[in-house]
C-alpha cells in the first residue's frame, strides 16, 4: 500500500467517523439554555467540546485504521468467509 492510498483511506475513515462522533455528549441547545449568540442557529450546542470530539475521533480512526491494515496484510478474502452463494449459482462463479 502506497503512502497516498494510506493517507487517504485514513482521512476518509476519520470524516466518517466524525460525524458518527459529532452528536455523542450534546447535552442541550443554546435555545433550550436561554442564550443564543447572535447570527448563530438556535439548534446549534451550547458548549460544543470539539477538542473532545477531535481526540476522541482521532482515537476510533487509529484503532479501525489499524484494523483495515490488519486485515489487509493478513491475506483473508471474501472466499476465505463462509458466505451463502446465490441460489442456481455457483459461489465464485
Amino acid at each position: 500500500m502506497s503512502i497516498p492510498f494510506a493517507l487517504a483511506t485514513y482521512f476518509m475513515i476519520w470524516w466518517i467517523i466524525l460525524f458518527a462522533i459529532l452528536p455523542f455528549g450534546m447535552r442541550r441547545t443554546q435555545e433550550e439554555a436561554g442564550e443564543v449568540v447572535p447570527g448563530s442557529e438556535p439548534s446549534a450546542p451550547d458548549r460544543p467540546r470539539f477538542l473532545r470530539v477531535i481526540i476522541a475521533t482521532t482515537i476510533a480512526a487509529t484503532l479501525i485504521f489499524a484494523g483495515f491494515l490488519w486485515l489487509r496484510h493478513s491475506g483473508i478474502t471474501l472466499e476465505d468467509l463462509p458466505l451463502p452463494s446465490p441460489p442456481g449459482k455457483a459461489y465464485g462463479g
